[in-house]
């Protein structure tokens, strides 16, 4: 059972220094197909998850220091409430990471039927029946 949990994982990443890119942080960053998961913590541990249908916008920076040891920044602006910005700091293959999260959000949501609706600031039913008159 303990295997087909490991197939799931499509990413399996952790935050990195920027000095040399060494990965002795206590955050680690698990991506599947349905959820992104940060583990953070050595004795205090703290998971977070976020369901792919919530991502809603992917970015991808990568300052000179990064771009030096290859890696980059992710940030995920998602419909969750405990995170709205969702940043995965100092990950190698960041490019492919952003990708993949943006490719596999947007089926989340096919599957799930899901529709995301912004609010543009469009005036309610109320100002309609002001241009009637």
């Amino acid at each position: 059972m303990a295997k087909e949990k490991e197939q799931d994982v499509v990413y399996s990443e952790r935050k990195r220094w920027l000095f040399f890119g060494l990965p002795f942080t206590f955050t680690k960053y698990i991506i599947k197909d349905d959820m992104i998961t940060i583990n953070q913590g050595f004795l205090s541990k703290v998971e977070n998850d976020c369901y792919m249908y919530k991502v809603q916008d992917v970015e991808h920076t990568a300052s000179l220091g990064e771009r030096i040891f290859g890696m980059g920044t992710i940030t995920c602006y998602t419909g969750d409430t405990t995170h709205p910005k969702l940043i995965l700091e100092h990950v190698k293959r960041s490019k492919e990471i952003k990708n993949y999260i943006l490719e596999a959000s947007e089926a989340a949501r096919m599957r799930r039927r899901t529709l995301n609706t912004l609010d543009i600031g469009a005036g309610g039913v109320d100002d309609l029946d002001d241009l009637d008159s």
